[in-house]
Parts: C-alpha cells; sequence; structure tokens
C-alpha cells in the first residue's frame, strides 16, 4: 500500500479571521481528529493533490511538531467555483480501533465473454469496507476472467482477507457481460441467460462497458 508522507505545520491561531488569512497565504487548513486529541494544521495544496486527486487510496503519514501521525483523509471541501481546496480533514489510524473506508475495485483479466463478443459492464467502482489499520488494503481486485457472456459478479463474489468485512449489500452487482443486440438476436438462449444474470439491485455508481478482448488493466476511479 502507498503511503503518502505530508510535512505539516500547526496553527496556533483559530477562528473565521485566521483561516482566512491560511487560506490567503495559499495554505489549507486541515484538522487531524481521532485519539486523546485534536490537531489543527495546514498543508501546502500542492502536497494535497496526490492525495486527492486520484481514485487510489492511501494512507498518510503528518509529520508535525517532531511527530508522525498515521492517518487517512475523511474529507475535503472545495470553493464551488474554482475547485480550490477549502479544507481536509484527516483521521487517526489508532491500532486495534476499526475504521470504515472506500477502496477501489481494480477490474484484472480478459474475460471469456469479452471473446465472445460481449461488453464487460463495469457497475461499481468503489467499495466500503471495515476493518482495523492493520489489515487495511488499496484495493480489491476482480478478475474476470472466467465471465462468459451474460454472467454477473455481485459483492458477494469480491475475495477479502480475513478481517475485513464489506459493508456494501451482498446483492449489488458490481461487473457483467452484456451480450449485444446482434448476438442476442442470433442466439436467443443466449439473451435469455443475460437476462437472468442482469437481475438484481442496480449498482451505485453508472456502469462503464468496454467491448473486445482488451484486456482489462487494474483500476478504480473515485
Amino acid at each position: 500500500m502507498e503511503v503518502l508522507t505530508l510535512n505539516a505545520t500547526a496553527r496556533e491561531n483559530l477562528g473565521k479571521a485566521a483561516t482566512k488569512a491560511v487560506r490567503n497565504a495559499d495554505l489549507v487548513p486541515c484538522v487531524l481528529y481521532g485519539g486523546d486529541d485534536i490537531k489543527h494544521f495546514t498543508l501546502v495544496p500542492l502536497d494535497l493533490r496526490p492525495l486527492i486527486y486520484t481514485p487510489e487510496f492511501k494512507v498518510v503519514e503528518i509529520n508535525l511538531d517532531g511527530e508522525t501521525h498515521r492517518c487517512i483523509i475523511k474529507s475535503a471541501q472545495f470553493h464551488p467555483v474554482t475547485d480550490k481546496i477549502l479544507h481536509v480533514d484527516f483521521l487517526r489510524l489508532i491500532d486495534n480501533h476499526q475504521v470504515k473506508v472506500d477502496i477501489p475495485i481494480s477490474f484484472e483479466g480478459v474475460a471469456v465473454g469479452l471473446k465472445e463478443g460481449g461488453k464487460l459492464m463495469k457497475k461499481l467502482r468503489k467499495v466500503s469496507i471495515k476493518t482495523v489499520p492493520e489489515k487495511l488494503i488499496d484495493k480489491i481486485v476482480l478478475n474476470t476472467t472466467p465471465m462468459k457472456l451474460g454472467e454477473s459478479l455481485r459483492i458477494k463474489d469480491l475475495d477479502v482477507t480475513e478481517g475485513i468485512e464489506i459493508l456494501n449489500n451482498a446483492n449489488i452487482p458490481v461487473a457483467s457481460i452484456e451480450i449485444p443486440r446482434l448476438l442476442r438476436t442470433l442466439d436467443p438462449a443466449a439473451a435469455e441467460a443475460e437476462g437472468e444474470e442482469g437481475t438484481g439491485e442496480e449498482g451505485e455508481e453508472g456502469a462503464t462497458s468496454e467491448e473486445g478482448a482488451s484486456t482489462e488493466s487494474a483500476e478504480a476511479a473515485s
């Protein structure tokens, strides 16, 4: 798992006026929660880009006043017009204390159904998990290779190690091999199979498709 190290500067003054001054200095006010204390500090916007503008999940190590705090980003606020980062909240990772995070799904392999002319529909890009920091993972790999025309894989088909709980509904579709209209016309049995596999609750995010037998590389979206 990739760990991003950030050098922070402690904030001595709080309140609206002080926060405005921080932003005018082209810095981002941040807060670190979790544990016995709350830390207020600032970060350089450029340092935050690899953490915020990415579909990847990363752990953060914040260096502040000679201490290193291992944490994850919980939320970020943006300017409604310029999209400038206005504020970031971090959550400290504490050993043996469970956390809930969203991690990407990595679609790998070349599905059998793609070679037969089907389309791979990616219906879910991220899943929510609960685990302790010691068992955090940065992605869940879904091997699409065995998928045939009309087949679907759901949350319950995802493979995770012991100690990690997936919080999404088990029946939500993650990916399916759609049968093109021409194939459905030529093979009614295949169309019927797709209808049976495709029933169920829709994914939480918009589906995307890929045609042919091009290799599915590991990816995730925010």
